[in-house]
Formats: structure tokens, C-alpha cells, sequence
């Protein structure tokens, strides 16, 4: 109540429902207790914990009306930005918060910097500038927007703040991906209070209508409210899911140096310690990676213990594939399922020449790639790939491939048998030699290079595989027409 009565406009954050409220009610009207209830055998790597539950809050509403120690508001790099949220910040707090921030002289995009709050019921607030996406940079765009949040919560920190509301700090103004956005906020926070969770009693995420029903179904990812409702998100969680602190890895950028630069190990460690890296960096992207390396060389991590850490890494990427859009991808036809080889072996046909390596998301095509082949490799099968008349930009590069190999599950490997490698040139055969030699181990006996149609139909039937134009096209013109009655043999 104001001193005249009136209910006042400001809520105070005591008075809002915490994120586990709601969900232990419906528990106690169900009469059941999800921690008793769950069995869980795989733990997430955001493992249920009431404590930190306890302290957020989800609430529909004008982040200016939190009476909180401090709230967040998303600005430009000058500090004049006219968004929802600054507007209104600035009509509760008054004329004084202009002349303040003409101060600060500007922020910088991730850069977090404070202001009292003036007339508002918050005693500071805290400017922050979000990223402008550009998917190109989408890197960048991520390091960023985690600045925002990282920095906002240190600040919160070093000013022994009780509570502090956010805001939705990416703005549709600046493009950003809400879904996307939702993840590294959500996993940020989480990550901050896993630490210094002493220092803080209240985090509100103030939402509009809009966005409430995305924080409403990531939330329980990195904040699950019981060990039921931890099993449940975890395959939902993305492959990305950030470092100790929540910050984006990007493998590129991470250097591990060996004790001893150029002495090899025992051949057998050595192997399992570049396939570890490779798939951890790639498909996990979290933890320590080095202090994971020294494990294994030490023998201390089981094979169990990897395989299942790979298993779980795997069914992030095929969960992700399932529910991204990759209509354009797959409108490439670069790979199909076609008919059977003379085992009776399921042909999965790979079309070098209509991957525009250079034009097109490769993160989108390995996912791609899983959601397609996931269902195929439970069985045997065999790869066709059409190397005919591919070029510098359809030239899939040995990174790539060995993020691809590292990736997928093990059935993939266990289950092809062989991979026919159609019009090699001398430099295609010369790389996948060395790429089959020196970058993974279990591929090289698989690979038959094939000169002509010819020889490949002695493998696989001309009626049961659908061929490119353009390569029967090639082939007639490099090694005559081919006759489909050409005597099959059981191998090439």
C-alpha cells in the first residue's frame, strides 16, 4: 500500500510463486513423490536440486515493477534504445535515470554496468547490451548473450545483492532466436548459482506472454524439479550445453599440448585418447576436457564409463535432429536409401556433387545425416558414394569427417560393411587414404573404389540402386554403356 492507500503497482518477489511451487502441489494432489517415484540411472548434467529450485522464479510481467534489489534492463551500446522494457523502466524510474546514464558513457555489447533505480521499487538497475544474430555469427552472438547473463550475475555478486530480475535480454529487434537464446540464459544462471548460489536468495525471469511458454518448457532442462522430471528432460537437452560456467565451447579454440610433444605413447592409448577427444569435444562440448584426457591414460576412466558418455552424447544430437526443420537440406537429395546389395544389405547412396559444402549449414547436415541413418544402421548396410564430377565446393573436408565419425553411435560403424567409393580421382583416393590411415581406425578394409557402373553392379543390382543422370551420364562417356544383364558376383 502506498501512504495513501492505494495498492501499489510494484510486486514484491517474496509475494511470487516459486518454480517448484507449482509442481509440488500437483505431486501432493496426486499423492505421489517424484524423488521416491523416479529411477534413474543416467544423471543429468543438470541434476534436480531443491536448494536452487528455491530460488527461481518464472512470472508474467513488467520486469519494472519487481521489488527486487536490482532488475535488468536490455539496451544499445548508447544506452537510448527504445524496446518494451527500456520504455517502461524509464517511465517508472524518472527523468534522473536519463541524466545518470549520459555517466556511464555508453556499454558494450555483453558489458553489464549499474544505476540506481530512482523511482522504481528496485534499488539498481543493471544495463546490459544483447547481441545482434546473424546465424553466420552465431558464435559470437552466443559468447555475447552469455557475457549478458554471466556479467549482470558477477555484478549481483560483487554488490552483495539479494534478488535480481531479469528481463528477456534478447530483443526481437536485435533478431535473436528466442528458443535459442532461452537455453543459454537458463543453463547460465543455473551454472552461476551451482557456485555462488550463497550469494543470492531470488532470480525472477520476467516474461511476457509470448515468452512465457518457452521459459515454461526449458526450464525443467536445467532446473527439473524432480529426479522424474530430470530423467525425463534429459534427452531433450541440446548437444550444446556449454563449459563448467555454461559459456559456448567452441573446439576450435581449445589447445591441449601432451606432457611430451612428439613421443608417442603405447599405439593402443594413444588411439583411444584422440578418439576421446575428438568425440568429447565435439559432441559433449563440456566438463574438463584435459582432466578427462589424464583418465583415461591413467586408466582410470572404464570403457563402460565411455561408452555410455558417448551414448549420451549421441542421443542429444539425434534428439536435436528430430526436431530441427532440415527441409533444406534434405531438398539437396545428397543422401537417400535405395534398394538392396546381393546380401540383401540396405544401400544408402551419398551424392558428393549435390553438397554445397561452402553454401550451406554443416552442423545442419551432420544433423541431417543422424536423422536419416539413425533407423538404417540398427542393421547391416553399405554407403555409395558418387564422387562423379565433384569439386573444390563439394569437397567434404576431413574434419568434418571425423567430427561425423566421432559422433554417431556405435551401430553405425559396428553395422557398415562396406563403402563404395564411385569415379575416385587420384586425389580422393590419395586423401581418404590418409584420412583411413592416420584419422580414424576401422574404416580402410571397408573401402572398394569402383571405376565404372559396371563394377558396382556386381555388388548391387542396376534395379536396386536409383543413379544420378549426370553419372550415368559420366560413366557412358568414360567407360561405355553399360548392359544391366552383366553377371553379378558376390563381390567386388
Amino acid at each position: 500500500m502506498d501512504p495513501l492507500g492505494a495498492p501499489s503497482q510494484f510486486v514484491d518477489v517474496d509475494s511470487l510463486p516459486g518454480w517448484s511451487d507449482a509442481y509440488e502441489a500437483k505431486q501432493l494432489d496426486c499423492h505421489q513423490s517424484p524423488v521416491e517415484k523416479a529411477q534413474v540411472h543416467v544423471r543429468s548434467p543438470f541434476p534436480y536440486r531443491k536448494d536452487i529450485n528455491e530460488k527461481i522464479i518464472l512470472w508474467k510481467g513488467d520486469v519494472a515493477l519487481l521489488n527486487c534489489t536490482a532488475i535488468v534492463n536490455t539496451s544499445n551500446e548508447t544506452l537510448t534504445d527504445k524496446n518494451p522494457v527500456s520504455e517502461s523502466i524509464f517511465m517508472h524510474a524518472g527523468p534522473d535515470l536519463k541524466d545518470e546514464l549520459q555517466k556511464l558513457k555508453g556499454c558494450r555489447t555483453g558489458e553489464a554496468k549499474l544505476t540506481k533505480g530512482f523511482n522504481l521499487a528496485a534499488r539498481f538497475i543493471i544495463h546490459t547490451v544483447g547481441p545482434k544474430y546473424k546465424s553466420r555469427y552465431r558464435t559470437a552472438a552466443e559468447s555475447s548473450l552469455y557475457s549478458c547473463y554471466r556479467n549482470v550475475l558477477q555484478l549481483a555478486k560483487e554488490q552483495a545483492m539479494c534478488s535480481v530480475g531479469f528481463c528477456v535480454i534478447n530483443t526481437l529487434k536485435r533478431c535473436y532466436p528466442l528458443e535459442d537464446a532461452t537455453h543459454i540464459a537458463l543453463r547460465t544462471v543455473r551454472r552461476f548459482l551451482e557456485v555462488h548460489g550463497e550469494t543470492l536468495e531470488k532470480v525472477v525471469f520476467a516474461v511476457s506472454e509470448l515468452e512465457e511458454a518457452t521459459y515454461q518448457k526449458l526450464l525443467p532442462l536445467y532446473f527439473p524439479r524432480s529426479l522424474e522430471e530430470e530423467a525425463q528432460s534429459l534427452p531433450y537437452l541440446p548437444a550444446d550445453i556449454g563449459n563448467a560456467e555454461g559459456e559456448p565451447v567452441v573446439p576450435e579454440r581449445q589447445i591441449r599440448i601432451t606432457e611430451k610433444p612428439g613421443i608417442p605413447d603405447d599405439e593402443e592409448g594413444l588411439e583411444a585418447d584422440l578418439a576421446f577427444i575428438g568425440s568429447h569435444a565435439f559432441a559433449r562440448m563440456e566438463g574438463d576436457v584435459d582432466k578427462q584426457r589424464r583418465l583415461i591414460l591413467q586408466g582410470q576412466l572404464s570403457e563402460a564409463a565411455l561408452q555410455k558418455q558417448h551414448q549420451r552424447n549421441y542421443n542429444r544430437w539425434l534428439c536435436q535432429a528430430r526436431a530441427e526443420d532440415l527441409s533444406d537440406i534434405a531438398s539437396l537429395k545428397a543422401l537417400y536409401q535405395t534398394g538392396v546389395d546381393n546380401c540383401g544389405r540396405t544401400v544408402m547412396v551419398v551424392v558428393g556433387r549435390n553438397i554445397p559444402v561452402t553454401l550451406i549449414d554443416m552442423e545442419k547436415a551432420l544433423l541431417y545425416f543422424i536423422h536419416v541413418m539413425d533407423h538404417i544402421a540398427v542393421k547391416e548396410y553399405v554407403l555409395v558414394y558418387f564422387h562423379t564430377l565433384t569439386n573444390d565446393y563439394n569437397q567434404l573436408d576431413s574434419n568434418f569427417l571425423k567430427k561425423l565419425y566421432d559422433v554417431v553411435d556405435a551401430k553405425y560403424k559396428r553395422n557398415l560393411k562396406a563403402l563404395y567409393f564411385v569415379h575416385p580421382t587420384f586425389r580422393s583416393k590419395v586423401s581418404a587414404w590418409f584420412f583411413t590411415t592416420f584419422t580414424v581406425s576401422g574404416l580402410k578394409d571397408k573401402i572398394h573404389y569402383v571405376e565404372s557402373l559396371q563394377q558396382l553392379f556386381t555388388a548391387i543390382p542396376p534395379e536396386q540402386i536409383d543413379l544420378p543422370p549426370f553419372v550415368l551420364e559420366y560413366d557412358a562417356r568414360e567407360n561405355g554403356p553399360y548392359y544391366s544383364s552383366y553377371p553379378p558376383s558376390p563381390d567386388l
